[in-house]
């Protein structure tokens, strides 16, 4: 496999995604093998972050001793447009149907995608 691309997951402000040369699938968690038709080495690509809130949920209290400085915060699934779904977190006032665009904030220690309105 090439040298992958930027990602949130390894501390770079970036989401990546993968999409399968064989059969088109397009899967946000990577794997070295297409999740739809099982062939080896999809390809990376990096997300425009932008999309259309799914679903939201505004967690009220805190999980850990680390998250409690940012309660109430919001999870928000997102259809990324790109083809794939996401969680993330995401501006407290966000509902389904929501249009959003990706930025990256500080949070329990990490920096993490944060979804705001698009106008």
């Amino acid at each position: 496999m090439s040298e992958r691309l930027a990602d949130w997951t390894r501390g770079e402000e970036a989401i990546t995604y993968q999409t399968c040369a064989a059969c088109g699938h397009v899967q946000y968690f990577h794997r070295a093998f297409c999740a739809a038709c099982g062939t080896a080495g999809p390809r990376e690509a990096r997300a425009s972050g932008k999309g259309r809130v799914y679903a939201t949920s505004l967690v009220c209290r805190a999980a850990t001793p680390e998250t409690r400085a940012h309660v109430p915060y919001n999870i928000v699934l997102v259809d990324c447009a790109e083809g794939f779904r996401m969680m993330a977190h995401g501006e407290n006032g966000l509902v389904i149907g929501d249009t959003v665009t990706a930025s990256f904030k500080p949070f329990a220690g990490k920096v993490v995608p944060f979804f705001s309105k698009r106008p």
